[in-house]
């Protein structure tokens, strides 16, 4: 009976594992449709913000351009600002953020450049720093938390990165996130934040309007280069906000996913035990019966 016992015990351990993930999941998908709702929302502005950047940064050339978008004229130290999450739960968000981390540093490895790692998210450190611990300059927690992420999130760490820059730590920072397309699909995005690239296209691949006017002439005042000086560090904080909140709804979406697969495959496990527990059972009853006979055939 011992073993039948537990059986019981484990039976109902799945069973209450069960009712977590499945609360679980209904809080996930909560959380999915309001971020999701955000992503999409910022997409276009983000988007725009490329475009007019872009299209001043063509032609802004020469010393007068500014150091963001002018770089330091070097492609010895990378940065790369690697976005995760900071719980876990939530399937291959952040593995596959990391995998595409590694696979970057070592390419960037075998080229003979120098790489250095800036980590928002517990998760990601936790994976990372056993095999580039030393290249951790710092880890960025509790970015969004309960509040949801906000934009005075992606302007700190956009600080940063400026501070960074001007204090000659690199020559060229990239930012590796996932871009949401579904609950069941997330991309891992590199985007190149400094210096910027002249030829900036949207992530979506979108071409410009047709009433762009992007041929006309047009007359700033005051000239690109100081326009470009402003908009340059608001232009990276926009980004950085954009990748956020895509990380945020692809985050709750993986987590929808993994809490939904757990909820099935503890109930399967519950069905199998179930049926273990009815058959030890059943052989218990049916060895008690025989004992009960025989030893009635004995007296």
């Amino acid at each position: 009976m011992a073993a039948l016992k537990d059986l019981r015990k484990r039976i109902d351990s799945v069973k209450a594992t069960q009712k977590i993930t499945s609360a679980m999941k209904m809080v996930a998908a909560s959380k999915l449709r309001r971020a999701q709702e955000a992503a999409e929302s910022a997409r276009p502005y983000a988007d725009r913000m490329a475009r007019m950047v872009g299209s001043l940064a063509r032609s802004a050339t020469g010393e007068n351009a500014p150091a963001l978008l002018r770089g330091t004229g070097r492609d010895r130290a990378h940065l790369i600002v690697v976005a995760t999450s900071d719980r876990g739960l939530c399937g291959a968000f952040n593995s596959s953020i990391v995998r595409a981390a590694r696979a970057r540093i070592d390419a960037l490895e075998r080229e003979g450049r120098e790489v250095e790692l800036l980590i928002v998210g517990r998760k990601g450190r936790d994976q990372l720093r056993r095999g580039h611990g030393d290249r951790i300059l710092e880890t960025i927690e509790e970015v969004g938390g309960r509040r949801g992420v906000a934009f005075a999130d992606a302007s700190a760490i956009a600080d940063n990165l400026a501070r960074r820059f001007a204090a000659g730590e690199f020559d060229i920072c990239t930012l590796l996130y996932n871009r949401f397309r579904s609950a069941v699909a997330q991309v891992v995005t590199p985007i190149q934040l400094i210096p910027l690239p002249r030829e900036t296209v949207p992530e979506d691949g979108a071409s410009q309007d047709d009433n762009d006017n992007s041929g006309a002439i047009h007359e700033f005042e005051p000239d690109e280069e100081a326009i470009l000086a402003d908009l340059l560090p608001r232009n990276m904080a926009v980004q950085i906000f954009r990748a956020l909140l895509e990380n945020a709804a692809s985050e709750q979406g993986a987590r929808m996913m993994a809490m939904d697969n757990a909820t099935r495959n503890a109930g399967d496990m519950i069905g199998r035990l179930t049926l273990t527990y009815n058959r030890s059972r059943q052989a218990a009853i049916t060895r008690e019966l025989i004992e009960i006979v025989s030893g009635a055939e004995a007296l």
